[in-house]
C-alpha cells in the first residue's frame, strides 16, 4: 500500500515538472533563446535554416565586445553564441526579424530640420505692480474728523473720498481768499487768488470749485483717492492727528499684476524680455493666465542659485490676489535657426558616447555614433553623424539592444579606438 502511494506521488511530481517546464519554455523561451539556444525560430518557406548557413564567428553570451573564430566558453562556463551569415555584417548592423520588430513595437522617425524650443518651468508669487500703487499722505497738519474708507482690503475708485479733514491751514487759506474780496467763480486754469494754495495742499479741484460756489470757508475738506485700486495698508484712524507727510493709506491698482518667478541659473541664458508666459494657480485649477517676461533682475540668490524674473499679467477680473502662489512656464527659444534634430528617446547615452540605431531596411539597424547639441521640446540637435531623412529608432531601441546584443554590434565603432584589439 505504501509503495503504491509513493509511485502515485512520484508520477504526480513528474507530471507537474513537465507542465512547469513547458510553461516556462512558452513564457521565457523567446527571452533567453539568444543565450541558451532555446527553441529555434520557425523559418519561412524558401528561407535557409541556420544549419545550412555558414558560421561567421562566435560572440560572447553576456554581450561583451569580444568574439572568437572557434567555439569556446566564457569565464562562467557559458557557450559563445554562433553568428550566422546574414545575421551580421562588417558594418556592425543589427538584424532583427520582422516578427520580433512587430512584437517589440519598434518605431522610427526621420531626422529633420526644426526650430528647437525649450519650456522652462518655475514658481513664483503674485505681487503688485510697483508702478500702479500710491501712498496717500496729508500735505498739511490736521485731524481726521470722519473716516470714510475704514478697512484694509476695501476697493476704492479714483476721486472717492477717503477721509474728511479739519486743518487750520486749510481753513485759513479759505478765509484769506474771501477776505480779499476775490469771489469770482473761476475755472481750473484761472487765478483764484489765495485759494490756489489749496491745490498745492492736495485738495481736489472739484472741492475748490465747491468752496467758490458756496462762497464761504468750509470747516472740513476731503482727502480723495488718487487712483482706482484696493487699500492694502491703512494707518488712518478717525480722530487721529495727521502730520504732514505721514502715510495714511497705501492703494494698489490690481488691474495688472506681476509674478516674481525664481529661474535657475542654468536657464537664464534662454530667458529674455518679451517671451510669452503661461501661469497656473492652485486657486483656479485648469485655468491659464497669459503674461510676458518684462525684466530680469541683475542678481542671483547665492543660497538657491536662482534669479528673479518679473512677469506682467493683465488682471481685469481681479482674480489674481497678492501673494498667491503660481507655477509658470516660459517658452524659451534655444536658437533662431532651425537645426537637424531627432527625438530625445532615440539617443542611447553610454556615458562615453551617444549612439542611435539607424534603420537600413530589411530588418537591419545600424548603430551610429552622433554628436548632440542643444535640446528643446522633446528633441535634440544632431551636430554630426546623421543626415536629413535618416530614420532612427525612437521606441524599443533598448529592447533591440537586449535582443541582438548591441554591444557586440558596436564593435564596428570600436575597431579604430586606440588601445583595443581588432576583432575578427
Amino acid at each position: 500500500m505504501q509503495r503504491s502511494a509513493r509511485l502515485l506521488a512520484a508520477a504526480a511530481l513528474l507530471a507537474t515538472g513537465l507542465a512547469t517546464g513547458a510553461l516556462s519554455a512558452e513564457l521565457f523561451g523567446p527571452l533567453f533563446s539568444s543565450q541558451r539556444g532555446a527553441a529555434p525560430k520557425e523559418t519561412a518557406p524558401g528561407e535557409p535554416t541556420k544549419s545550412s548557413r555558414r558560421i561567421l564567428y562566435y560572440k560572447n553570451p553576456m554581450g561583451h565586445p569580444d568574439t572568437s573564430p572557434v567555439p569556446k566558453k566564457d569565464s562562467m562556463g557559458m557557450d559563445y553564441l554562433p553568428v550566422y551569415e546574414g545575421e551580421d555584417d562588417d558594418s556592425g548592423a543589427v538584424k532583427v526579424s520582422a516578427d520580433r520588430i512587430q512584437k517589440l513595437g519598434v518605431r522610427t522617425e526621420a531626422a529633420a530640420m526644426r526650430p528647437l524650443t525649450r519650456t522652462i518651468r518655475a514658481t513664483g508669487t503674485v505681487q503688485g505692480d510697483e508702478a500702479r500703487q500710491v501712498l496717500v499722505t496729508a500735505r498739511f497738519d490736521g485731524w481726521i474728523e470722519k473716516l470714510v474708507v475704514a478697512r484694509t482690503g476695501d476697493p476704492v475708485r479714483k476721486g472717492q473720498v477717503l477721509a474728511e479733514f479739519y486743518s487750520f491751514d486749510l481753513h485759513r487759506v479759505q478765509i484769506e481768499h474771501f477776505n480779499t474780496g476775490t469771489r469770482m467763480a473761476a475755472g481750473p486754469n484761472q487765478d483764484l487768488g489765495p485759494l490756489y494754495r489749496l491745490r498745492n495742499l492736495g485738495i481736489a479741484e472739484e472741492d475748490i470749485q465747491r468752496v467758490l460756489r458756496e462762497g464761504r470757508a468750509n470747516r472740513t475738506l476731503p482727502l480723495r483717492a488718487p487712483i482706482d485700486g484696493v487699500v492694502v495698508e491703512k494707518k488712518a484712524v478717525e480722530g487721529m492727528r495727521a502730520v504732514a507727510g505721514e502715510m495714511l493709506y497705501r492703494i494698489v491698482d490690481l488691474s495688472a499684476v506681476w509674478i516674481i518667478a525664481e529661474i535657475f541659473e542654468q536657464d537664464l541664458a534662454e530667458v529674455m524680455p518679451g517671451q510669452d508666459v503661461e501661469a497656473t494657480l492652485v486657486a483656479y485649477p485648469g485655468r491659464r493666465f497669459a503674461g510676458k517676461v518684462t525684466f530680469i533682475y541683475p542678481m542671483v540668490t547665492a543660497a538657491t542659485r536662482t534669479a528673479r524674473v518679473r512677469i506682467e499679467l493683465p488682471n481685469p477680473d481681479r482674480l489674481l490676489l497678492l501673494d498667491m502662489y503660481a507655477s509658470v512656464t516660459i517658452a524659451a527659444r534655444s536658437g533662431e535657426a532651425p537645426a537637424l534634430a531627432i527625438p530625445d528617446s532615440a539617443v542611447i547615452d553610454t556615458g562615453a558616447r551617444r549612439v542611435v540605431l539607424v534603420e537600413k531596411g530589411e530588418g537591419r539597424f545600424e548603430p551610429r555614433e552622433i554628436k548632440t547639441g542643444r535640446r528643446g521640446d522633446g528633441y535634440v540637435a544632431v551636430l554630426d553623424g546623421l543626415s536629413e531623412g535618416d530614420k532612427v529608432v525612437v521606441a524599443a531601441n533598448f529592447l533591440i539592444d537586449a535582443e541582438s546584443n548591441l554591444k557586440v554590434a558596436l564593435r564596428g565603432l570600436a575597431k579604430d579606438s586606440p588601445g583595443e584589439e581588432k576583432k575578427p
